[in-house]
């Protein structure tokens, strides 16, 4: 798959996932005031935030598109990792103004039971919304896109506090106003605890952290290219979904450069094959004293 035809199915998961923001965001709203559901009216604020993280998202994606220039001579992917930090953000005060509201809506003492048409509307909002995080989910593995899976993360945050709204209103009809409460703060804690995994994520990469497990897999490759004697130095970060990656091979010392050039080439071919790394620098240096492979 071509970077261009990535980022562009990339963008279009962006936008399902404002669409699908705007409607619900509506629905939960209106339904939500008229049917005196305090859950559901914050689930359709919750939703408002999503657009802008979505929006938010689709500018990392728009941005990251962009060829190289002067100033960003590697191009401009960690736009997305950016775009992920902010979603991560946006996520993480949602999950605690949920977890305030449901601390909040404990004190109070008066309870008002929702209109049936409120539970319908969260019930078949989580369903939505789940079908959306699978179709985003499977789009973000195909492009390896960071963003577009963090936008995912919050598609299946917003469905689980769809479910928590449902819950809260049924325990409503059946006598246990206090699972309204319960429901409320679980939710508010798993969306949270997503933001802070993609934060993590995120943070990591742009401090140029790489995971070690997929450097030693990496490194296996080269060490196995035909006329490497040793691999004695190699690193690698992310930039956006590219790896950007750097290693020293140990060569024949014997052989000519053409030679030695060659077995840098099959090296940077390897990688792209097995790793889908694009962008490779290769050092020969020279092995005393060693038959070449």
């Amino acid at each position: 798959m071509t970077e261009y035809n990535s980022t562009t199915l990339a963008q279009r998961g962006a936008w399902i996932s404002i669409a699908a923001y705007i409607v619900l965001s509506v629905v939960k709203l209106v339904v939500g005031f008229i049917g005196n559901s305090e859950g559901l009216w914050a689930d359709g604020l919750n939703n408002t935030t999503d657009i802008i993280a979505s929006v938010a998202v689709l500018i990392g994606l728009k941005i990251s598109n962009k060829p190289p220039d002067d100033d960003h001579p590697y191009g401009h992917s960690r736009a997305q990792t950016v775009a992920s930090l902010i979603a991560a953000f946006i996520m993480m005060t949602v999950g605690i103004q949920v977890i305030y509201n449901s601390v909040a809506f404990f004190l109070e003492k008066e309870t008002i039971i929702p209109n049936k048409l409120t539970a319908i509307v969260a019930l078949l909002s989580a369903v939505f919304m789940f079908l959306v995080y699978r179709y985003n989910l499977t789009l973000s593995k195909k492009t390896k896109n960071s963003s577009l899976f963090a936008v995912a993360q919050d598609n299946r945050s917003d469905a689980l506090v769809s479910i928590g709204a449902f819950i809260g209103i049924i325990g409503t009809y059946i006598g246990l106003a206090w699972l309204d409460v319960a429901a409320a703060f679980v939710v508010g804690f798993i969306i949270c605890k997503t933001a802070w995994e993609i934060f993590s994520e995120a943070s990591h990469t742009l401090t140029d952290g790489f995971d070690e497990e997929q450097l030693n897999e990496i490194k296996k490759t080269i060490d196995s290219t035909k006329g490497v004697i040793k691999t004695t130095d190699i690193k690698a970060r992310m930039h956006g979904n590219q790896i950007l990656l750097e290693t020293t091979i140990l060569v024949n010392k014997d052989l000519n450069v053409v030679e030695s050039h060659e077995i840098s080439d099959t090296v940077e071919n390897n990688l792209k094959n097995k790793h889908h790394i694009h962008y490779a620098i290769v050092h020969v240096e020279p092995f005393e004293n060693v038959e070449q492979k």
